[in-house]
């Protein structure tokens, strides 16, 4: 190599070589798109979050008492339902078991209105004592196997009914009836008045030997419709909502059950295992089973 620095360049001139203007927002060539006004809410649905805390005993017990009567009243008023700061919906259980002791359920098109609540809870005078132990955040959506009118009514005429007959004009007209309320639950659940509340998160399987995401869209659709089938034996005993978590969370889907009995839990996901969906795809993450009672029993309840 030389050491005699090369002589630089001659200068270009800016007139002869100017760079083509861009458009406003893209690429040269290119129109600049149309971009959606940026937003922390959903275009449809409502954001939810799942808490779960354990009881730190030690931590408890190093409070004063005023510390404690304090803490007990800044929760309770933290976690009111019907106060104003409150999300659209939220609900607290007694948690069984070692994994937790209090879960806290919310929904709202807000997520900063449901993390203010978290952080509330941290900041009461009991919040050393109570230590998150799992969260699950998801949202709220209508899945891709809920039919339009149109799909439904192509799907009976594929099974063999004639558009004419009054049977298949009343099943249509039934349905689009329906669909308009069973989309609003699912957008914006109402919390049933059930005494029995089950959580847990799951996957469809990715296993090259049984891959949902590799299934043409028919054969998930017609699995999926025998797993509502399944599901409809418990209408009235068991109510069900499904948020959505790719993106996330670790897990695809969060479920959440309400029962009226305990024993309604357990046949519901024992009975929908044996669904091609779920014995075949399914995998299931840690379930969490609670009693629902309003924040000033569960506080009582634990001895806070």
């Amino acid at each position: 190599m030389s050491d005699t620095a090369a002589p630089p360049a001659p200068a270009e001139s800016k007139t002869d070589h100017a760079a083509p203007a861009k458009p406003a927002g893209g690429r040269p060539g290119h129109a600049a798109r149309e971009l959606p006004e940026p937003t922390i809410k959903l275009k449809q649905g409502w954001h939810c979050t799942h808490l779960f805390y354990r009881v730190d005993p030690s931590a408890l017990n190093a409070l004063s008492t005023s510390d404690r009567i304090r803490g007990r009243q800044e929760l309770i008023e933290a976690l009111d339902p019907a106060a104003g700061h409150a999300p659209e919906r939220m609900q607290t259980w007694i948690v069984s078991g070692h994994k937790a002791d209090l879960a806290v359920v919310m929904m709202d098109p807000d997520p900063l209105k449901i993390d203010a609540v978290q952080q509330a809870v941290r900041a009461t005078a009991l919040g050393p004592a109570l230590v998150p132990t799992y969260s699950y955040v998801s949202i709220t959506e209508i899945s891709e196997y809920v039919h339009s009118v149109e799909e439904f009514a192509e799907k009976l005429k594929a099974e063999g009914m004639d558009e004419s007959d009054p049977a298949y004009q009343s099943r249509v007209r039934g349905y689009g009836q329906r669909l308009p309320m069973m989309n609003a639950q699912r957008l914006t659940p109402t919390i049933p008045p059930m005494p029995v509340a089950c959580f847990y998160p799951m996957n469809k399987i990715r296993d090259p030997h049984a891959n949902w995401y590799t299934l043409p869209f028919e054969d998930r659709d017609r699995m999926m419709a025998e797993h509502a089938k399944s599901g409809i034996q418990f209408a009235g005993r068991v109510s069900q909502t499904i948020t959505a978590s790719t993106g996330f969370d670790d897990w695809e889907w969060g479920v959440t059950l309400w029962s009226r009995t305990p024993d309604d839990i357990k046949k519901i996901v024992y009975t929908m295992r044996f669904d091609e969906a779920s014995a075949k795809y399914a995998e299931f993450g840690p379930f969490y089973i609670g009693y629902v009672k309003e924040i000033a029993d569960v506080v009582e309840h634990l001895k806070l």
